[in-house]
């Protein structure tokens, strides 16, 4: 994606690229949250002896861009981000994504990919290039891919912003209907020393439609983000300790280990269960979705508020936040419960959250058989009809 760029870039900097796992061939070990991503992109850093670098990031690379300034500031010199968002569209939308994938593999992302990554234009003027974006969907590890769309789920820095203290270069095409101007402004708005490029023509992979103008503003901002500044206070240049590259610098000077006895911290005693109420909240969220949970306590009322906390902090935060069993096999058991009971409605709930926990529907058919011979065939007959439709809408991809 950025074979464009890097020509120009290398005349002055050392310029690494990196490939997300189960993408572009690298090694299909899966990471569950932008963090853990960033911990190893350090990991790999760190082995290369790099302490301290200019990042720029695409898409789910800004959001790493983003990790990097906020937990590990001491490492980014500089930052450019590309096509990104504090946060990238809803949590549901992404797992939903997961749940298409699970069922019917990459091929309907893939084929999408260019409406959402590609003017018209430049798709059909490009069909070699339009192919390549289809062919690298194609080609990914599809749990990798659901992995990634699980961190992108849980990804939300837009509170965080104020704390991103390097200078930041927020770069989006004018047409970019997947992260585009209005979140880039977001960016701007929130971050103090950043500065905004709308590039005209462009859509969401913004360095492959318009290379030539997205080489030309990595440039001005990695050479122009380290120049000496001007002490105004002292009359001095403030000159930064080394001279920063846009990637890989030289390692900076290491200073002397100074000796020191720490006074003994003392750790707060912590008496009682903690409240369950933040975690049930947390698990409801992600196992149910947000709009269901959302929609569930803005009905709630003073009849039925009481009700919905009890919920929320028993049966969530107690009883599905336990480590005993995983998510997938606490749906299996739910569904079970809820055709032995005849809850219809609620099954209707937990099938489409059977999915989100990676349940095929190959698998949920298998439960609700299993229930047929120990449940009774009614209520099982009436619970495939409600599953049906169910996996039908989960499954089906949207154009």
């Amino acid at each position: 994606m950025w074979d464009r760029q890097v020509p120009e870039l290398a005349k002055q900097w050392r310029v690494f690229r990196f490939d997300l796992p189960g993408h572009g061939g690298a090694p299909a070990y899966p990471a569950g949250s932008v963090g853990d991503l960033t911990a190893r992109l350090l990991a790999t850093l760190d082995g290369l002896g790099v302490q301290r670098f200019g990042y720029a990031g695409c898409a789910f690379g800004g959001a790493i861009g983003m990790e990097l300034a906020l937990r590990h500031p001491e490492r980014i010199a500089s930052l450019a981000l590309i096509a990104a968002s504090p946060r990238f569209g809803t949590p549901d939308e992404f797992r939903q994504r997961g749940v298409i994938v699970r069922t019917n593999g990459l091929d309907p992302i893939a084929r999408s990919s260019p409406d959402r990554w590609f003017t018209g234009g430049f798709a059909a003027a490009q069909p070699a290039i339009t192919e390549w974006a289809v062919q690298m969907v194609r080609t990914t590890d599809p749990g990798c891919y659901i992995a990634a769309c699980e961190a992108l789920a849980a990804f939300d820095v837009r509170a965080e912003l104020a704390g991103v203290a390097v200078p930041t270069l927020v770069l989006v095409g004018s047409d970019d209907q997947v992260t585009g101007p209005a979140e880039a402004r977001t960016l701007v708005a929130s971050i103090p020393d950043a500065r905004l490029a709308v590039v005209p023509g462009a859509s969401h992979l913004v360095p492959v439609e318009q290379p030539a103008a997205v080489t030309d503003l990595l440039v001005r901002h990695f050479s122009t983000a380290w120049q000496p500044a001007f002490d105004s206070s002292t009359g001095q240049m403030a000159i930064p300790a080394a001279p920063v590259k846009p990637v890989l610098p030289a390692t900076p000077p290491q200073p002397a280990p100074i000796a020191e006895i720490a006074p003994a911290v003392v750790e707060p005693q912590v008496t009682g269960r903690p409240d369950p109420y933040d975690a049930g909240l947390k698990v409801r969220r992600e196992v149910l979705g947000d709009a269901h949970v959302d929609r569930a306590l803005a009905q709630a009322d003073e009849f039925s508020g009481d009700f919905q906390e009890f919920i929320t902090r028993y049966a969530w935060g107690e009883i599905w936040d336990r480590p005993g069993l995983d998510r997938r096999s606490r749906s299996c058991v739910t569904l079970t419960a809820l055709v032995a009971g005849g809850h219809l409605e609620e099954l209707a709930f937990h099938v489409r959250a059977a999915l989100r926990n990676g349940l095929t529907p190959g698998e949920i058919k298998e439960v609700l058989l299993q229930a047929a011979v120990y449940c009774g065939v009614p209520a099982a007959n009436s619970a495939f009809k409600v599953a049906q439709q169910i996996i039908r809408e989960e499954t089906t991809p949207t154009e």
